[in-house]
């Protein structure tokens, strides 16, 4: 009894691993002839290189380009004409002795004397070339002598007809009461008189401008008293006019106009 029982269980141990390998066997079978599960391909994910951020370029300070320093040309310095210095008429005086004068005539005071043989330039002139304004060799101011005592070198005409200032004197003042009356043609003309000691007394002297055989005409007359007579014709276009001084050795006061009538 044991005995068949022994049996038994090999034989269901045996049953148990046929089957087993049978059961084996068809799962490989199965296995081999079955559509395979496809692998899943792996797709490789991309990771993009990373982008460098670029470091800032310093934008560089802008270098100033200097300015080139130009050379100056040389330009060359033109020659200069000289200007001709203007070659003044020359006197010599031609008499033994002569007056040189405060203004253009016999009626003014004496300046200084000169002689025969001094030199002086011609500076100026009056409306006639009779008198010229010179100056002599080393004196220090000018004055008026008259054409006719001196030998001329030049053309006084050259020059320009000089309008002078009388020595200013303030010892005594000017006349007072100054009048002037016509009848026909003459004027006469007066003025209360001016106290002067005797070494300054020179008198008094009138500058007029009249009119004579229709030329208008310019006058200086020295005058000893205090009244004076004048012929003026009528026939110029401008009028008649004077003026008048006081004179003392020193020098003129200021003039007072006549009332030209």
């Amino acid at each position: 009894m044991r005995r068949d029982r022994r049996w038994i269980t090999l034989w269901h141990a045996a049953l148990i691993l046929g089957l087993a390998a049978l059961s084996s066997g068809c799962a490989g079978v199965a296995a081999w002839f079955a559509t395979p599960t496809p692998t899943p391909t792996y797709t490789p994910t991309v990771t993009p290189t990373p982008t460098e951020t670029p470091t800032p370029t310093r934008t560089p300070t802008p270098t100033l380009t200097p300015t080139p320093t130009l050379t100056p040309t040389m330009t060359p310095t033109p020659t200069l004409t000289p200007t001709p210095t203007f070659d003044f008429p020359d006197i010599t005086v031609s008499v033994e002795q002569a007056h040189c004068r405060f203004g253009p005539g016999t009626a003014y005071l004496h300046a200084f004397t000169v002689y025969q043989g001094q030199h002086a330039e011609v500076h100026g002139r009056n409306d006639f070339n009779t008198w010229l304004w010179v100056l002599f060799d080393g004196e220090p101011r000018h004055c008026w002598i008259a054409a006719s005592v001196t030998q001329v070198d030049g053309d006084v005409r050259t020059v320009a007809v000089a309008q002078t200032r009388l020595p200013q004197s303030t010892l005594y003042g000017p006349p007072t009461g100054v009048r002037a009356a016509r009848q026909g043609d003459q004027v006469f003309v007066s003025w209360e008189p001016v106290w002067m000691t005797e070494d300054d007394y020179r008198g008094y002297m009138i500058e007029a401008y009249v009119c004579q055989n229709g030329a208008y005409l310019w006058t200086a007359v020295a005058i000893d008293g205090t009244s004076a007579t004048f012929t003026d014709q009528p026939g110029c276009s401008q009028p008649s006019n004077g003026r008048l001084y006081t004179v003392e050795k020193h020098g003129y006061t200021n003039s007072v106009p006549i009332p030209w009538p």
